[in-house]
């Protein structure tokens, strides 16, 4: 009797828990606690060509574009706006935090309905964090009009997708907010200046950090909790300013690295700064400049074989290029692998793994600050 109570008792338990685990709010339970990505939802996405994953093919009147061969020889969908071979860090971001696909470009008419629940990609190759950036590569989407775009367009449409919050508020606290901005301002910007009445490289930066300031307070305002702001890479070390300044291998313009790191501890004390400024909001600094120096500081050792030049073809000024991008249908090196640079200004595929991979979950402070993208995911 007391064996078939048992027995009993044993089967109405085992039929409890499996009924319970059967049900899908417990399965996604179960899901996001093993999901690396700590339960990031979506990400939205603001900067230049770095990020870009396609904008600025929609745009007439732009001559920053990456939406021919070989660019994205190496995708797998092939040329598609994005300024390397492969995958950019963002669409390598996504794979880490377990997002279901890639983030689609504002610009394209597509963008709408679903596809903008899971994150929208605003960032515009040759844009800035200041307004006049940019005019040398003709339509360019400024960052304030990238954050008018996510205003005034996305959010709207995403109010009739998504619950909003009890106090009206919008539901992003699980979105990750991306911004790799202020290259260009530099080299297209103050370094393009010949004017006499020019500021002093530090009023610039303090200036542009101010400026930048002002725009992630405008995105903590419109919903943005978790935001990552990528630093400004070695400008002086590019393909394009080393053909352009005729200096020999090894050696880059030390002005141009001051002006990027001088920026990049502006944004770094920008981080201490805000992160106590804005309640319940977590802000990650990605180092990129030490993450990439490192590699063209130290190439053999990365796995790399030429860190100055580029893989793919890229026309000079007198050959009726910029310098920077590819020549359409131009040969590439025969092994992207091993090189840094894709073109004049951009990183390979391989380097953006590295970058991604240690944004993602570095623990050196020195590359990720104040904590990685996987600590940030599972506030």
């Amino acid at each position: 009797m007391t064996r078939n109570t048992n027995l009993g008792a044993i089967l109405f338990f085992s039929f409890i828990v499996f009924f319970f685990l059967s049900l899908p709010c417990c399965e996604g339970i179960r899901e996001r606690k093993g999901d690396a990505g700590g339960g990031i939802e979506g990400m939205f996405v603001f900067g230049s060509s770095l990020v870009d994953n396609g904008n600025n093919n929609f745009l007439e009147n732009s001559t920053a574009k990456a939406d021919y061969l070989p660019y994205g020889m190496d995708f797998h969908v092939g040329p598609s706006g994005r300024f390397t071979n492969g995958k950019n860090v963002i669409d390598l971001l996504g794979d880490y935090l377990g997002l279901p696909s890639s983030i689609p470009p504002f610009s394209d008419p597509s963008t709408k309905g679903t596809k903008i629940v899971h994150g929208v990609n605003y960032a515009s190759g040759g844009s800035g964090i200041l307004d006049n950036t940019g005019f040398i590569a003709g339509n360019v989407i400024s960052l304030n009009k990238q954050i008018r775009n996510f205003e005034e367009v996305t959010l709207p449409e995403l109010r009739d997708l998504v619950d909003w919050r009890d106090d009206g508020g919008p539901p992003l606290d699980n979105y990750l907010f991306v911004v790799g901005s202020g290259g260009n301002d530099y080299t297209f910007n103050y370094f393009l200046s010949n004017s006499d009445d020019q500021v002093s490289l530090q009023n610039f930066t303090n200036n542009l950090t101010i400026v930048l300031s002002g725009q992630l307070k405008k995105l903590y305002s419109l919903g943005a909790r978790k935001m990552v702001v990528i630093s400004v890479n070695p400008l002086g070390c590019s393909p394009m300013v080393l053909v352009r300044a005729k200096k020999e291998l090894g050696q880059c313009i030390e002005r141009l690295n001051e002006a990027a790191q001088m920026f990049n501890l502006n944004l770094r004390n920008l981080v201490d700064l805000l992160n106590p400024q804005m309640p319940l909001s977590n802000i990650v600094f990605l180092n990129s400049y030490n993450i990439l120096n490192d590699i063209i500081t130290h190439p053999s050792s990365k796995g790399f074989m030429e860190a100055r030049r580029p893989c793919c073809e890229v026309p000079s000024l007198n050959e009726g290029g910029n310098g920077i991008l590819c020549k359409k249908g131009g040969q590439t090196c025969p092994n992207r692998t091993k090189y840094v640079f894709f073109d004049g200004l951009h990183p390979t595929e391989t380097v953006n793994v590295i970058i991604a991979s240690k944004a993602y979950a570095s623990q050196l402070q020195t590359e990720v600050y104040p904590t990685n993208i996987l600590h940030l995911a599972n506030i």
